[in-house]
């Protein structure tokens, strides 16, 4: 979606890479992990970025390069905003890595639109290709050349293999591709028979934070990639990457703002789907924020307000639902008046009860609502709503953007529930509605980007401060 604005363009030097891949599953986070924990070993100073919405990856790549991850996604955000926001988080002396999103060329229609081709040409970034070439070899070639002429304005400069047969198998691929595309293989990685570096559930992997075990996986990676790639070429079209021009960048703060507010969040490995820019967006509009484990705090701190986002609560349930103090608490601040923002598992907790894989785990019960986990997702993609009903964090007729990826829904509902969403793209929660709202609390299936939205933090920090 873009977002018209009057914008000067700015120049500057980014060595930049994407990662991408001929389709999802073909390797772009172990080796975009790979690469960014080899550079850091080097060292290079590296910036990560993920492709589109998803926290997992990129809670992957921030656990390689020890930074926070952002997200670009320009359907959320806009390309001007993607360009300010790689702009202000991308390194001039150093090494921005960039991992896309299912197949080269997959976006939200046949033309491609916002797909991870699109964002490289608006970054003017080099792109190197993952490609599976399990049982093909000169196919392999084809499927190179197609990317290479379908658009010629993305600068596909290099060709990974991913599960390589064997010697032979290479090296009859690699000179197929090179000798009918010109593009070099820079890599070429075997089967790894019994070896699974990274755990999959149901949104692709599993997050960093539910397997303490893998801390040594950065190193087992990085020795990986320096064994079968050539680092070397690699880093080579990084830096000959042109130079960036962005659409501007959003304007820094001098100093510290003064805390109009304190909100708290829960940060444990129940709930780990937060953007690094909504909490620093949350901190540049006055706020203070508290870190809180939904799973051993037996209260709220003294704080203004209260923010939960996603995660995989319905894996926690029983902790969560054993932890009635912390329960209670919530409950009885939410009676109070107190402003809580909550994102789809926050959703989950603030419901009556969850039923997961037969058994049904109570919860805060602030709306009279009980959830049920499907088998396939009830929701997932883009989500667009717009604002129809009074409530605390957004006017009337505002239109937000965002996306939506939950196996749960509503099973059951006693009495009337407030829904302030009108869904107009998406699943929602109640029969293309969402934003349950009671008092101060607004809940949903919607994951906000506050760089999309940026009323959204200010909306919150003003009105936890008001409560005070």
């Amino acid at each position: 979606m873009e977002r018209a604005r009057q914008t000067t363009k700015v120049r500057c030097a980014k060595p930049r890479i994407v990662i991408a891949g001929s389709g999802g599953d073909s390797g772009k986070t172990l080796v975009s992990m790979g690469l960014v924990a080899s550079w850091r070993r080097r060292p290079y100073n590296v910036a990560v970025f993920k492709k589109g919405p998803d926290y997992i990856d990129a809670a992957w790549l921030k656990f390689a390069a020890g930074r926070p991850a952002r997200n670009l996604d320009t359907y959320m955000l806009g390309t001007d905003v993607v360009q300010q926001l790689f702009a202000q988080h991308s390194l001039p002396d150093g090494i921005n890595l960039i991992e896309g999103n299912r197949g080269l060329f997959d976006g939200v229609d046949n033309r491609g639109t916002h797909s991870t081709a699109e964002l490289a040409k608006l970054l003017d970034a080099p792109v190197i290709l993952i490609l599976d070439v399990t049982k093909v070899t000169r196919t392999a070639a084809a499927i190179v050349l197609g990317c290479q002429h379908l658009d010629p304005d993305v600068k596909l400069a290099g060709v990974i293999l991913n599960w390589v047969a064997g010697k032979r198998h290479e090296r009859v691929v690699r000179e197929a591709i090179e000798s009918i595309t010109g593009i070099p293989v820079v890599g070429a990685i075997p089967k790894l028979s019994g070896e699974q570096f990274l755990p999959d559930r149901h949104l692709g992997l599993i997050t960093p934070e539910e397997h303490p075990e893998l801390l040594g996986i950065n190193d087992s990676l990085a020795t990986l990639i320096e064994t079968y790639l050539d680092l070397g070429q690699i880093e080579e079209i990084a830096f000959g990457a042109s130079d960036f021009r962005s659409a501007g960048e959003p304007p820094r703060r001098s100093s510290k703002p003064k805390t109009r507010a304190r909100i708290a969040y829960f940060c444990d490995s129940a709930f780990t789907f937060y953007y690094q820019d909504n909490l620093e967006a949350l901190e540049a509009a006055g706020a203070k924020l508290l870190p809180v484990s939904s799973l051993s705090a037996m209260e709220l701190p003294g704080c203004d307000g209260l923010y939960i986002g996603g995660g995989f609560p319905e894996t926690h349930a029983s902790l969560l639902s054993q932890n009635r103090s912390l329960l209670q608490s919530v409950y009885k601040q939410a009676q109070e008046g107190l402003p809580i923002y909550a994102e789809c598992g926050g959703l989950i907790y603030l419901c009556r009860a969850i039923s997961y894989q037969g058994n049904k785990h109570s919860l805060a019960g602030v709306f009279p609502v009980d959830l049920i986990m499907q088998s396939k997702p009830q929701g997932h993609g883009y989500m667009e709503v717009t604002v129809d009903k009074n409530n605390p964090y957004f006017p009337l007729k505002t239109k937000l953007i965002g996306h939506e990826f939950h196996y749960s829904k509503v099973d059951d509902v006693d009495g009337e529930i407030e829904t302030v969403f009108n869904v107009d793209r998406g699943t929602g929660s109640i029969q293309h509605r969402d934003g349950l709202r009671y008092l101060n609390v607004l809940a949903s299936y919607l994951h906000l980007h506050a760089a999309g939205v940026p009323e959204w933090a200010e909306n919150f920090v003003k009105l936890a401060s008001d409560q005070q």
